[in-house]
Order: structure tokens, then C-alpha cells, then sequence
């Protein structure tokens, strides 16, 4: 799995002219067919799309090109996710966020305990990112819970990158900076 931008034209001729570099020995991909279709739910409406596949030739690995506006193993758009996150580092419960959002309460408590369960990790690894991303960050404030610590080191991660290579989406970037496993129940 690689996650790539969401401009499905330019990640063609990316993968065309070898310039996406497979995730396990650095070689260049090349195309290699199509993964299945998913359906994206954002918002009110899904979208039918279906990643490309590219093959790393000197290893032999294929890899799916992810969409930086998906997270693996989710049915919903990264930005529908991270509102809910942000929503509840906010101090908001479950139930008033999937209502607002339209979604499923379970769903949404879902993706709320998987990042809770992954704060710690996630604030650490996010700090450690904007850091090296800028090293004249002053410190990062703690904020209410690990939960808002994660969210903040995130958010201060996305500022540094947005400085740095120019602006992207807050989610975006942090779905990117994951390898799209922001909330993935694996190692």
C-alpha cells in the first residue's frame, strides 16, 4: 500500500515515468492493473472509484496507490474521519457527532476508540514529525487529554509541512504522513 495524492491523472504519469518508489526496497513502480473497487462515503454521498496497482519490478511486490483522501480498511473519506476527531478533541460525545455528520453512532465510535487507543502513539510519532519537519518549533502545549495531544501534535505537524512544501489539508496530510493507517487496527 502507497498513499499518493488525490489527482488520479498526475499519479498516472507519475507511475508511467517511474518516479513512485515502492515502499519496500526503493526501485521504481510501474502500472500493474487496477485493485477493487471501494466505495468512498463522503458526507451524504459515495463515490465509486478504484485505486491503480503498481508492481516493483527488482522485488516483485505490488502495491495499491491509496488515495491520501482514504484511510485503510474505511469506508469514509479522511476529512469525514477527521472531523470527527477534531469534534471530539473538542470535547464532543459520540452520539451529537455521528448525528451531525449523518453517520452511524457505532461508526463513529469506532474511529473514536481506534484513535484514543492510538494517541499516545500518534502524538508521539506527530510531534516527532513536526520537529523534523522544523526544528524551530517552540514546545507543543499539552493540552486536555492524549486524545487533544494527539490532535494538536497533528495539526502543528500539518502547519510545519504546509510551511515547508506548501499547504495541504490538515487530514490529508495526516492520512499521508501515516501511511493511511491513522486508525488501522494492525501493526
Amino acid at each position: 500500500m502507497l498513499i499518493v495524492g488525490t489527482d488520479e491523472a498526475k499519479v498516472e504519469r507519475e507511475l508511467k515515468g517511474g518516479l513512485l518508489a515502492c515502499p519496500s526496497c526503493a526501485a521504481s513502480l510501474r502500472p500493474w492493473g487496477f485493485a477493487r473497487w471501494r466505495a468512498l462515503r463522503q458526507g451524504g454521498s459515495l463515490r465509486r472509484l478504484r485505486p491503480r496497482r503498481g508492481i516493483c519490478r527488482p522485488c516483485r511486490a505490488t502495491h495499491v496507490l491509496l488515495p491520501c483522501s482514504m484511510l485503510l480498511r474505511r469506508r469514509d473519506a479522511v476529512g469525514v474521519i477527521g472531523a470527527a476527531i477534531a469534534s471530539k478533541a473538542a470535547g464532543g460525545g459520540h452520539r451529537p457527532i455521528a448525528a451531525r455528520l449523518g453517520l452511524p453512532r457505532e461508526t463513529v465510535r469506532g474511529w473514536l476508540r481506534r484513535f484514543a487507543a492510538r494517541a499516545e502513539l500518534l502524538r508521539a510519532a506527530f510531534t516527532a514529525l513536526a520537529y523534523a519537519l522544523d526544528p524551530s518549533l517552540s514546545p507543543i502545549q499539552p493540552r486536555a487529554s492524549p486524545f487533544a495531544d494527539a490532535c494538536e501534535a497533528i495539526a502543528v505537524a500539518a502547519e510545519a509541512a504546509g510551511r515547508r512544501f506548501g499547504v495541504a489539508a490538515l487530514w490529508q496530510f495526516a492520512a499521508a504522513a501515516s501511511g493511511g493507517g491513522l486508525l488501522c487496527n494492525t501493526s
